[in-house]
């Protein structure tokens, strides 16, 4: 129960609303750390329940503290993630947890106009989830203040890196606070998220929700061994057939995605890509059809994916395998979530199958071939 934790009212409210009824491990675990104003190291992966973790023990905080009662709001919470759509996502459930509570929070990320951007931190608010980028901009444009900055948060930080961001993040770091609260999400401690960690935490807890690179234990996986000239059309016969379900496939590249999906359609499959140079319209709209179950795939590259949220998704399809055999885990970490069991298929080419053996290494054992 989310009583144990001494949340006030108004939080235990809106978290009976959402229909949590028991604290997941990592929110077991985080909650009282992140209560006790201590620096944290966590591993845990998407669909952990990880956002709750550090916004609800935020939440308290800035609710016991209490809003500037007067002028502008200087921001006190900055959440940095590495994706637009994990932003809105993290956004939309401070709110929802927020909801009967008085702090304001901004959504700060690229690939729309600043203008409303700077409108809103024009007016204040208590916290901002941003990407490292479009913040950056705006820091240097001297559009926002973060020196009142209380607690820093850096969620999927292993992605960041991945994605180029540390010298960003650092710039970002040296405008705040040098006494403040700072929490570490990862799904991986690497080497580089350790190396982050020593240079940014003060003796922090640390916490390993799940062994490092260990993919969900419901997820069924299997490998289909096949030429690459042959994959879009074994892929169409499996979306067509019998057992056809809304499936998430992954490709390594933009171009892929874009052209995967044009086959597809010519197939009589609706589906939508999302990548890199979509417009935020048309990827919140293709993840929004997604859903809502208007369309049946959704054909995604890795750093598009990161951070979606899509309950119930039973199928996850590695149409091409991924470079980073630790990539595996984020991709079929998207199925066989909130206890609910899902399928991870692989088509495998020739030219894949040391990247294959690097995956079953690291899952220490091998995948099934399907029949």
């Amino acid at each position: 129960m989310f009583k144990q934790f001494n949340l006030n009212d108004a939080l235990l409210r809106a978290v009976a609303e959402t229909g949590y009824t028991s604290p997941t491990p990592i929110q077991q675990q985080a909650i009282p750390v992140v209560l006790e104003g201590r620096d944290l190291l966590a591993a845990a992966q998407t669909g952990t329940g990880k956002t709750a973790a550090f916004a609800l023990p935020i939440l308290q905080q800035l609710h016991a503290a209490n809003a500037a009662p007067a002028g502008v709001r200087a921001p006190r919470v900055l959440v940095l993630v590495p994706t637009r759509e994990l932003a809105a996502q993290v956004e939309e459930s401070f709110r929802e947890y927020g909801r009967y509570l008085r702090q304001r929070s901004l959504l700060i990320f690229g690939g729309v106009s600043p203008k409303p951007q700077l409108q809103a931190l024009a007016q204040g608010c208590d916290l901002i989830i941003a990407t490292p980028g479009r913040l950056l901009d705006h820091l240097q444009a001297r559009a926002v203040d973060l020196s009142r900055i209380e607690t820093l948060v850096l969620d999927e930080a292993d992605r960041m890196l991945d994605m180029g961001f540390i010298r960003a993040i650092r710039k970002l770091i040296a405008a705040l606070p040098q006494r403040r609260q700072n929490l570490l999400f990862s799904a991986t401690f690497s080497t580089e998220i350790r190396e982050l960690a020593r240079s940014l935490l003060r003796n922090p807890a640390s916490i390993d929700v799940a062994p490092r690179n260990t993919p969900v234990e419901l997820v069924d996986h299997r490998v289909y061994h096949v030429e690459t000239a042959e994959k879009q059309s074994l892929l169409s016969r499996m979306l067509n057939g019998d057992n056809a379900r809304q499936s998430l496939v992954f490709t390594r590249t933009k171009h892929a995605a874009n052209r995967l999906q044009q086959r597809l359609e010519r197939d009589g499959i609706s589906c939508a890509a999302i990548h890199g140079n979509k417009s935020q319209g048309a990827r919140t709209r293709a993840l929004g059809d997604f859903k809502d179950g208007r369309i049946q795939v959704l054909v995604a590259t890795d750093i598009a994916a990161r951070g979606l949220d899509i309950s119930e998704l039973p199928h996850v399809v590695n149409y091409e395998l991924p470079h980073v055999p630790e990539d595996y885990v984020h991709r079929i970490g998207r199925t066989g979530r909130a206890g609910r069991t899902g399928e991870a298929v692989s088509l495998v080419s020739r030219d894949e199958r040391d990247r294959l053996r690097a995956i079953e290494k690291m899952l220490g054992r091998p995948i099934p071939v399907a029949a």
